[in-house]
Parts: structure tokens; sequence; C-alpha cells
């Protein structure tokens, strides 16, 4: 078995801890930490019992400080201490993650080293409490359809992280519940590959009894971050469109200016190629330089994002040139009034396209899908 170290933090343990331990043990995981994150005295002996195993290292918070510190505390460990783990398997100390689902999380992560992995739970499973239910499917459709981050299920706390990316994590924003959506933040900032695997749903009680998540106080924080987030990406998207409105300003006014001056002295496909090229070079040097230092910050070299930005800048200028073209003919016109008409049009779709590919490509990396 590939050398993996298992997390489990932990806060006030019942005999549950042991059981995780001595399942993992019994199915070949040799590398534990477990975490007291401040536990009250009277469930100390749960871990004395713990530290027994040969298995188990046990870091202790004096007070407590939530499960992302106790995350992170484990995270340094593992790449200050133990050198030769390939990464981390986070598992909950409540014994809802079943050793078969802890297994194939593990067997996956060994067939796609570079990615992070969340066992993700079925909502749709009719032993789901309600206000689990509705309110992970609530959370899941936010981060997969409006924040573009497609996750079943954002809370889980089976999570496998290889050890190329626990910097990035100890380094993530957040020390308690809403460290876990903090951490989906940073997987998507650092282009890091996300999977899934589906895992059993189990529930202890009717209401999930041995959880500390408060409903209430640990879900504010949580949407407080995506709300956060959320207006984080449409100030850049306001931003790229009051730099893109400059632009298209300049451009329009070259471009117009240059078609009614240079209409009936040359072929008129010849005036329109000058208009298109005159206005779109002019107007990309006063946008490549407000997208570079303004709207996307970049901090790769100007000459590798100046090369990407001009190759995208002639297929954006080929690309309006052959629409209005196209377009014109389609009308049935020849007409400069219409061509002058169509250019806003033509440009606010290739506007849009741009905005998706300067983030991605030209000021940043690739977006890599899960």
């Amino acid at each position: 078995m590939e050398h993996y170290t298992i997390i489990v933090p932990c806060y006030q343990p019942d005999e549950n801890l042991l059981k995780v331990i001595e399942g993992l043990e019994e199915n070949g995981f040799e590398d534990i930490v477990v975490v007291n994150d401040g536990s009250a005295e009277n469930t100390l002996s749960f871990f004395e019992t713990a530290k027994k195993h040969d298995s188990v290292t046990l870091l202790t918070h004096e007070v407590n400080k939530g499960k992302g510190r106790a995350l992170k505390t484990a995270f340094s460990y593992v790449l200050e201490s133990i050198p030769d783990s390939l990464g981390v398997i986070c598992v909950d100390a409540d014994n809802q993650h079943t050793i078969k689902d802890i297994k194939e999380l593990h067997k996956q992560m060994q067939e796609n080293p570079g990615a992070v992995y969340f066992g993700c739970r079925n909502f749709n499973d009719p032993n789901v409490p309600w206000r689990s239910s509705f309110g992970n499917k609530v959370t899941s459709f936010i981060f997969t359809y409006i924040l573009r981050i497609p996750i079943s299920d954002t809370q889980t706390g089976l999570r496998g992280i290889p050890r190329e990316y626990l910097q990035y994590m100890i380094d993530t924003k957040g020390d308690r519940y809403e460290f876990e959506t903090e951490m989906l933040f940073t997987i998507k900032t650092k282009n890091i590959p996300l999977k899934e695997t589906t895992i059993e749903t189990v529930y202890i009680g009717e209401s999930n009894d041995t959880s500390h998540f408060h409903p209430i106080r640990d879900s504010w924080r949580i949407y407080k971050l995506i709300l956060a987030y959320a207006f984080k990406r449409l100030f850049s998207f306001i931003k790229f469109a009051m730099s893109s409105f400059v632009s298209f300003l300049t451009d329009w006014g070259v471009y117009t200016t240059l078609l009614l001056f240079l209409s009936g002295r040359m072929e008129e496909k010849i005036a329109l190629a000058i208009a298109v090229v005159s206005g779109k070079l002019l107007s990309s040097i006063l946008n490549f330089f407000l997208n570079r230092k303004v709207v996307f910050k970049s901090k790769k070299g100007t000459g590798s994002t100046l090369v990407r930005y001009y190759i995208l800048w002639a297929c954006q200028t080929a690309c309006s040139y052959g629409l209005i073209t196209l377009l014109g003919f389609l009308f049935g016109s020849e007409s400069v009034i219409v061509k002058i008409v169509l250019k806003p049009i033509v440009d606010v779709v290739l506007f849009l396209l741009s905005y998706k590919i300067q983030k991605n490509w030209v000021f940043g990396q690739k977006e890599k899908n899960s």
C-alpha cells in the first residue's frame, strides 16, 4: 500500500474515534495522525487509548481552535516530519466514513496522484436528514452553476490531498468549518484538478448527533465566504467591462473615422480592413496595459502575456472583420452606416469570449475541469 497519511481531526471524541483507528489499522493503514482540538478533560481518555496504537501520532491543541486549524496543524506535521508520505486522507472521527470508502478513495489517489479527491455523499438517499439534504443541495448548486466549481458535496470530511498541494491548503484562510469551503476556492484559483468518488451516506441519530456543526453560526461563515467570492469574481468582470468599454470607444472612434474618410476613395473591402485593423491596433495597446495592471494584476512576464494577447487580438480582429462582412452580406447591404451599426454588436459577442480567454490563458493559467 502506497504511503498516505490518515488525518483525523477530533473534538470531544467518544468510542467512535477508537473504532475509526482500529478499522484503519486492520485494513493496512499504518500512519495515522490524530489531532486533539482542545477537547474537554472528560474525553482525554480516548486520546490516551488512541496514542497506545503504534500507527498513531497524537497532536494536541491546548484550546479549541476549529477543524480547519486542526487540519492545518496535521498538514504542517506531515510536510515537516513525514518526508515519505505522498499525501493525506482526511477522515472524520465519528466513524461516518466507512473503511470501504476510505480504501476506494485511497485507490483512486494512487491511480491519479495529481488530483485532489472528495468523497461525496448522495443526498437523494432517503436516510439523509432533510436539513442536511436541502442545505447541501443548495450549496452544491451555487458552487456548480454560479461559482463554476463543480462539486456535489461541499462539506464532506473525506478528502484526499496529494503532498504537493498541502502548503496551498495550509496558506488557505479559515480555521473552523469555513476552511473546508475556502479549500474549494484554493483548488479553483490554483487550478488543482478536483475529482469525486461516491461514498456511503452515514448519519448517527435523527439529527446527526455526533456533529459539532452549528447550523446557524457555521452556515453563516460558509455563505459569507461564498458571497465574498462571488462579489470578487463579479468585480473582476466589471473592471474588465470598463477596460473593454474604454478600449471599445477608442476602437470604434478610429474605425468610424477611417471608414468615413476612406469610403469612396478605395475599394470598400480594403477600406473596411484598414479601419478594423487600425482601430483594434490602437485600442489593443491601451487594453493590454489596463487588463494586465488593473483587471487581472498578472504576475506573468510582459513578453509572454504580450505574445498571447496579440495572438488573441489577431483572432478577434479577423473574426470582427469576417462577421461584419458576413452580416452585411446577409442583410443585403454594403452601406457604411450598416457596418458602423454592426460593429458594436459583433464586438459585444467577442468581448464575452475574450474575458474568459484572457483570464485563463493570456494573464493566468487555464483552469482545469474535474
